[in-house]
């Protein structure tokens, strides 16, 4: 098994945590909602897997390649 270390794609704000430690998600699931400029943009699982850790908490302000969330697949 591998593990994915998913980024964030832009500056912005963690607006929601959709999905925690232990989910199962398909590829293209959303995990994370950011906020930027009013806008909410999906981070989206790369991959089928098991979420093993989000590095972010609700109200964060992250940087554009920030690692977000942790995916075993």
């Amino acid at each position: 098994m591998a593990e994915i270390t998913v980024v964030a794609e832009l500056t912005s704000a963690v607006w929601k945590i959709e999905a925690g430690p232990g989910a199962r998600v398909s590829e293209g699931d959303a995990i994370i909602i950011l906020e930027s400029m009013k806008m909410e943009i999906p981070v989206l699982s790369p991959a089928d897997g098991t979420i093993t850790a989000i590095l972010v908490a609700e109200g964060d302000q992250i940087a554009e390649g920030q690692a977000v969330a942790r995916i075993e697949t």
